[in-house]
């Protein structure tokens, strides 16, 4: 029911730019070209993306040198192995996902969250395939009302409809109006989601025993997904998984 409320609050946000571009060209997500086609990204920016492949950390999903084993872990998999199982990004943090990450959340560019889902799909498809349903991390109800919507659940939301799996929108719940993360040290931003997040009374019949993923637009050092996950596993989930669209690298291999 979630999943479809928001698809159909995406369709017409759709439709609105539909008439708008009938008057104006859409424009580039990332960099403001003209384009010819909506929810796209022009040529010059999609080969500045840096997708992910193989191979890349088992755990943590970051890249790595390209004699990496298969099944390699990153040092810093190793030295603090993360509460959740393994995470999946579609592409590295950078000026142009950066970009895209900032059009969907601020400029109400709702019209490349399916593009952005699709890629994340494609990334995540190994943890999907096990996967029971989809967990959006949510955003506190003050920022929520300004904001007028979740970009992490509008990106599940497009992750559910191409996979068929369910997405429980309400399976966790920000209890604590957290700051902003931007600029936080990595030891300050887990403090900044400690207890943040809760699974409601009415959710955890949804949770228990259930293979869980969160989604996410962004990972940086890997605290909210961590919450999350610790929230998730405290409630009965018999394990949680994380699928994001960005994820920022910075890894050695062991």
């Amino acid at each position: 029911m979630a999943t479809r409320a928001i698809l159909a609050r995406t369709g017409l946000r759709a439709a609105l730019r539909f008439a708008v571009d009938a008057v104006l060209p859409p424009l580039c997500p990332a960099c403001s070209r003209p384009l010819t086609d909506d929810g796209a990204v022009c040529a010059s920016c999609w080969s500045r993306l840096s997708f992910i492949a193989r191979p890349h950390c088992e755990r943590l999903g970051i890249p790595l040198p390209h004699d990496a084993a298969p099944g390699a872990l990153s040092a810093r998999a190793i030295a603090e192995p993360p509460a959740f199982g393994r995470a999946r990004a579609a592409v590295l943090y950078d000026d142009v996902a950066g970009s895209l990450v900032h059009a969907l959340k601020y400029g109400d560019r709702m019209e490349i969250a399916p593009m952005m889902g699709r890629w994340m799909a494609v990334a995540g498809a190994e943890l999907t395939a096990r996967a029971d349903a989809l967990v959006p991390v949510p955003l506190h109800w003050r920022r929520l009302f300004a904001r007028r919507f979740n970009q992490a659940a509008a990106l599940a939301a497009v992750m559910a409809d191409l996979s068929g799996i369910p997405m429980l929108a309400g399976a966790l719940k920000r209890v604590r109006s957290t700051p902003q993360q931007v600029g936080l040290t990595r030891a300050e931003r887990a403090g900044n989601v400690q207890s943040a997040f809760r699974v409601p009374a009415a959710a955890r019949p949804d949770v228990r025993g259930r293979r869980l993923i969160v989604v996410d637009d962004v990972m940086t050092t890997g605290a909210t997904a961590e919450s999350c996950a610790r929230t998730l596993l405290r409630a009965g989930a018999s394990n949680v998984d994380v699928i994001v669209f960005a994820c920022v690298s910075g890894a050695t291999v062991i």
